[in-house]
Formats: C-alpha cells, structure tokens, sequence
C-alpha cells in the first residue's frame, strides 16, 4: 500500500508520522493544495486516491478545510460534548507522544524544509524533535520502589486540573512511605493560583523528565489544557508505569480497564486513600502495571495506530 505526505508535520505528529514510515512506503509530494499546513500539528496523507487527516492539535475543534476535503479524519484529542467532533469523518485515536524522528524526517522531506519553511522554523522544529526520546518498544519492567516523581505545569484555565494535580503532589509529599521528587513548575508570569508552596525550582529536559517517570512507582494522570490526553499517559504505559488516572475527556476507540490496565479515581478525595492502598498493595500494583503496558502494546505503539488507520482505507 502506497502513502502519500502531502504536508511537511511538525513534532506534535511524529509519532504518527514514524509509524506511516515503518508500516508502509511512505513519499513526500510537495502539494501547494496543503502548503499552509506545513510545520503544523497535521499529517495529510492519501491512499488509493482517498484523502486521510491526521489531527494532533488541542480540542478546540476540527479544521473546516481539511475535514471538507478529507474522506477520513483521525483526532488524538476528539473531546466529549463538542460538536465539531460528532461527524462522521471524524474518528478517534488512542493515546501517543512525541518523539524524536530527525533522521526519518529528512529522508522524507528531503531539501523541502530547507525550501518551504522559514530557517527559523526548521531549526526550532530539529531542535524541538532533539530533546524528545527516540521511540523504543519497551520490555515489561517492573518499578517496585517506594519512589514517586511527578513534575507539571499551572494552568491559568484549568483550575480544576490544577487543583488536582495540586492534592496529588501534596498527598504524595505527606505520605511515610514515598520519596517524592518534583512539583509544580514556576510560571514566567509568579501567578502560581495559591500553589507557591508546592513549586520545584528544578527544570527537567524531556529525557531527565522519563528517565525520572520510569522509575516513579505512580504515574498521576489527568485531563490536560481543553480535556486534552496528556503526552504522559502514553510514554508512561510503554515504560510498563502504572497510571493512577482520572475519567477521560476524549474518546478513545478503547478505553484502558480499571482494576486491570489503569487505576481510574472520580474524585479528590480518592487521591490520598488510592496512593496509600497502591503503596501498600504490591500484587496489584504490579498487576495494573503490566496490564497498561499490555494495552500499550495492543493499541497504542506507532506500527498499531497506524494499523489501525489504514483499515478505514481497505
């Protein structure tokens, strides 16, 4: 089966686009149709003269021109309640992250991003592709430790997700049993909504940051800026983490099992009652952590979304 990249992608959809090139044989045609989609969070693609999107941006809905254009149209983030996303083009995806596909990236696009984009953009965009991981597909590792690493970011907009995150770190740092590393990252701006005092001065560079997740017993996940799946979630279960989670936002095309793939919580106050019970619970933390890994690698690698994908082309 023949793809064809009609745009150049940027980081946000590396990871699809390295699973187009592993899967099939992918070419770049220079399309001025897509030209102003270039450097942007969008794969679009054609197979057997149909036309594939896919959409890696935040859920503030789909793009009219290409949704109009596409016969398919494939969201990472297509959030429950709107509209833009209850069409029948539109299609979910299971959780994923950016990595880093320099190499395949330029074999691909050849000298076109050196014509297309401006120098400044290309170079961020290499610079941005060279602190995330490479993708491996991790063997099941257990991280039985009593060690808890959580580090993330104050949302000006997001009060609740803030307000989540906020009793996670706090239950963690007043537990006996954990070592906690991390907390709140300091904003540009000082306005930490109340949360000064649980700030880390520390800054940590995305492969410090899963070095440091791969070895945390938990792994807290919450719906990120506009009930986005948070790059977090994705990374975690292929490092065999287990993932203490509230409810989705999104839609996937399957949801992780509670009790079995994920720990799913409803509310605050489960937060510190959960973290004692999986601190105390190793049979079951071990259990939830391969079990997330086994989704992992069912659903979620790149050669398996794509998969996936490129059944709607059948």
């Amino acid at each position: 089966m023949k793809v064809i990249i009609h745009n150049i992608s940027n980081y946000y959809s590396s990871y699809y686009l390295h699973g187009l090139i592993k899967v099939h044989e992918s070419h770049f045609s220079a399309s001025k149709e897509f030209s102003s989609f270039n450097n942007r969070g969008y794969i679009v693609f054609e197979i057997n003269g149909k036309l594939g999107v896919i959409d890696n941006h935040d859920p503030i809905g789909v793009n009219e021109e290409l949704y109009e254009k596409s016969d398919f149209y494939f969201v990472t983030n297509k959030v429950k309640g709107n509209p833009s996303y209850e069409r029948e083009k539109v299609f979910p995806l299971f959780p994923h992250y950016p990595i880093d596909v320099r190499s395949s990236y330029l074999k691909l696009f050849g000298i076109h991003p050196f014509l297309k984009l401006r120098p400044i953009d290309f170079l961020k965009e290499l610079y941005a592709q060279s602190l995330r991981p490479l993708y491996n597909s991790e063997q099941f590792q257990y991280h039985g430790s009593n060690y808890v690493f959580f580090s993330g970011s104050i949302w000006k907009k997001e009060p609740f997700a803030n307000q989540l995150r906020a009793t996670f770190i706090q239950a963690c740092k007043d537990h006996p049993m954990i070592n906690f590393e991390g907390g709140f990252v300091e904003r540009k701006d000082g306005q930490h909504g109340g949360y000064d005092h649980l700030l880390n001065t520390k800054k940590y560079k995305p492969r410090e940051f899963a070095s440091l997740s791969r070895q945390s017993r938990i792994i807290f996940n919450n719906p990120a800026v506009l009930g986005a799946v948070s790059w977090r979630l994705a990374e975690s279960q292929n490092l065999s983490s287990f993932v203490l989670s509230f409810p989705f936002d999104i839609h996937l095309p399957k949801y992780p099992l509670h009790g079995e793939e994920i720990h799913m919580i409803n509310s605050l106050e489960e937060i510190s009652e959960s973290i004692d019970y999986i601190m105390k619970n190793d049979s079951y933390h071990q259990k939830i952590s391969k079990g997330g890994k086994l989704f992992f690698d069912k659903y979620c690698t790149p050669e398996k979304q794509i998969n996936f994908v490129l059944n709607y082309f059948q």
